[in-house]
């Protein structure tokens, strides 16, 4: 069971959908122009916190979304921290998150690169087990 949207998320959530509307955009057009699913674009449109990504994505969105519709960014951004619980705007410098995504994509290699490994070593001792079972039942 999903949570309960917040009066404040579906206001919010209102307003971008009637700024788009009013645009004559369709949820697909502002998809393709910020490269968000669509339905991220709906669930935004629709206050549907509890399916946004982590705070620093969601501020992305919406500076995207309301770029996208022909808003200001930072006046759309102002509105969406006005809800009360709305993740905040923090200072993020583009070097720290890449130095966090670069340490989560080698995290990721290493366990792939473990993983392959792990398996070629099953692999290959199950072949050398099947040979000396074959010569030992001659």
């Amino acid at each position: 069971m999903s949570a309960p949207r917040s009066p404040d998320y579906l206001d919010f959530g209102r307003y971008l959908q009637l700024q788009r509307e009013l645009r004559g955009l369709s949820v697909d057009d502002v998809a393709r122009q910020t490269k968000i699913s669509p339905t991220l674009v709906s669930a935004l449109e629709s206050g549907q916190a509890e399916r946004f990504p982590e705070r620093v994505f969601v501020l992305n969105y919406v500076r995207s979304y309301a770029q996208a519709v022909g808003l200001q960014p930072d006046e759309v951004v102002s509105r969406f921290h006005e809800i009360p619980e709305a993740p905040r705007a923090e200072h993020f410098d583009p070097a720290e998150l890449e130095v966090v995504r670069r340490e989560r994509a080698g995290t990721v290699l290493w366990a792939t690169i473990a993983g392959v490994v792990i398996t070629v070593a099953a692999v290959g001792f199950n072949a050398m087990y099947d040979v000396a079972l074959r010569y030992t039942h001659r």
